[in-house]
């Protein structure tokens, strides 16, 4: 697969390093007006970094538009003369949707709106999917390449928006979480690294039992919890204090958000 990616900041950045790390592509264009923010990659085999779109988007068969809503417009229409009926056009940027891409390149191409997140990079990302009528026909392709970096799901494109916050800003709050796990161990008397690599590798474990055993996480509670004994004690007090409360706020607040940043 001849690949692009346009736009290389933290989300690009990560999708080329994940791309790399499975070798999925027979050719990788990194795009950037700054080229210097993936001059890491500049000896990775069969990768080029270039500042000219319409170079990477000529040689490839595959263009994914890493950019921000604000900007992806403009470079779509820089480039559109070049996007061949063949291309598959793949967009990460949040609140940017189909219709508008389409306003630009037009409907008759493929158009796949992809949402990972930056554990892209190690091939562990949950990437939502949704495509244009035309894409449908490259949606297993797209579920091909973002199988390898690490689970798919295909959903409507109205649902992209709450994906978003759950998947890619999702991360921040599992990171929040596991902060403060590590506070917390701290403050019980482990050196710092010590409460980092338990609060870590517990989350992990935590995550891979319900992957691994399809058990809801209240039975997985149940089977680490005794009467009147200390993991019930201090899962109330969270709750008194409004864990599950604050949690969902905050998914309900990035969603109403990001629904901002859609209308503008």
């Amino acid at each position: 697969m001849k690949i692009a990616i346009i736009g290389t900041g933290n989300l690009g950045s990560s999708i080329a390093k994940g791309l790399i790390k499975n070798k999925s592509f027979t050719s990788l264009y990194l795009s950037d007006k700054n080229t210097s923010a993936v001059i890491a990659f500049k000896d990775e085999p069969y990768v080029t970094i270039t500042s000219n779109n319409s170079e990477a988007v000529e040689k490839s068969d595959i263009v994914l538009f890493a950019l921000q809503p604000r900007h992806i417009e403009n470079v779509l229409r820089g480039v559109t003369p070049l996007i061949r009926a063949d291309h598959v056009v793949l967009s990460v940027a949040a609140g940017f949707e189909i219709s508008r891409i389409e306003s630009v390149i037009g409907s008759d191409k493929n158009i796949i709106r992809v949402m990972p997140n930056t554990a892209i990079s190690i091939g562990k990302s949950m990437t939502c999917l949704s495509a244009n009528d035309k894409g449908q026909e490259k949606i297993e392709l797209a579920k091909d390449i973002f199988n390898q970096l690490g689970t798919t799901m295909v959903i409507p494109e109205e649902q992209i928006q709450a994906a978003t916050v759950i998947c890619a800003s999702g991360i921040a709050f599992w990171m929040r979480l596991v902060r403060a796990t590590t506070q917390g161990a701290i403050q019980l008397g482990f050196e710092a690294h010590e409460a980092h690599n338990l609060a870590v590798q517990t989350c992990f474990g935590s995550a891979s039992l319900l992957i691994e055993s399809g058990r809801h996480p209240e039975q997985e509670i149940d089977r680490v919890t005794t009467p009147s004994g200390c993991t019930i004690e201090g899962l109330n007090a969270m709750e008194h204090q409004g864990l599950s409360s604050a949690l969902i706020q905050g998914i309900v607040s990035s969603f109403e958000k990001i629904n901002q940043i859609k209308k503008n």
